[in-house]
């Protein structure tokens, strides 16, 4: 089970940049080892930057390989066979009135460092140009996250930042990454992206015990916290530890010096050695 943004697609270039990924995926999923993308990422992003690589590098039309999207509001069947449209829950959508005063927002006043990613479904997120500079992206976020959360205010929404457990009355969070701000509701998150993903399995054939989640920021714990509580076999591979490895019930691996997808690469080759040996 893998987040995209780190392990998977660079933070620099947001594109798969190591042709190893795409090779070792693609072997995996053909020996008929389930592989899930857990992502934040809209289904457009997860299309045009994963799938269609991987269906290229020959990925067969059975291998049980699913995307689910946003945070678990979108989801859907990566190949043929396991295709059935996308799935969107409404229910989790911002009101109208918020998002297209957000968007307003980042196009009249932070255009210049982020840009509006207009294929969101359910969830908000504005992310750093590529031709700004971290530092200089990170000012801007941060007075954006600030005027995004008086907007919504104002317009009566109960909101919090930070993706930690929320109080009873909030319903939306605004959710920071190295790379991009996440408006969405509370309900959102990996552990409900993990969720989906055994409910899509479960439907296309034996789910497996023993599972390997794949992530570069705290929040991606949630995939393996949900898979321990429910009595899975996991280990958590994290492929940015300098943000601290938290203390959890389960294995922490990490790939030694590597970092994000050169970690995401290693981890996959190493997989391709066992269970193709």
């Amino acid at each position: 089970m893998l987040d995209v943004d780190g392990p998977i697609a660079s933070p620099i270039t947001r594109t798969i940049a190591i042709p190893g990924i795409t090779s070792s995926i693609v072997a995996l999923a053909n020996l008929g080892v389930p592989v899930v993308f857990n992502t934040g990422r809209s289904d457009a992003f997860l299309r045009d930057e994963v799938v269609k690589p991987l269906l290229v590098g020959g990925l067969s039309p059975d291998a049980r390989v699913f995307g689910i999207c946003e945070k678990g509001a979108v989801w859907f069947g990566v190949t043929m066979k396991n295709f059935s449209g996308i799935n969107v829950d409404h229910t989790v959508e911002l009101p109208t009135a918020a998002v297209d005063a957000l968007r307003e927002l980042v196009e009249s006043t932070y255009a210049d460092a982020m840009f509006w990613d207009a294929t969101k479904r359910a969830m908000v997120s504005v992310e750093q140009r590529t031709d700004v500079s971290s530092s200089d992206y990170l000012d801007a976020q941060g007075r954006f996250e600030a005027d995004a959360y008086a907007l919504l205010q104002r317009l009566g929404l109960r909101v919090q930042f930070g993706a930690e457990r929320s109080a009873p009355e909030v319903d939306y969070r605004i959710d920071t990454t190295i790379i991009s701000t996440d408006i969405e509701s509370v309900t959102l998150g990996k552990d409900l992206g993990a969720r989906r993903a055994l409910g899509l399995l479960e439907a296309s054939g034996p789910l497996p015990h023993v599972w390997r989640t794949v992530g570069d920021s705290r929040s991606d714990y949630a995939m393996a916290d949900f898979l321990h509580r429910e009595g899975y076999d996991v280990a958590h591979v994290d492929v940015r530890p300098a943000d601290g490895i938290p203390e959890v019930p389960y294995r922490v691996v990490t790939e030694g010096d590597l970092i994000h997808d050169e970690a995401g690469a290693a981890f996959l080759e190493h997989w391709v050695r066992e269970l193709a040996a």
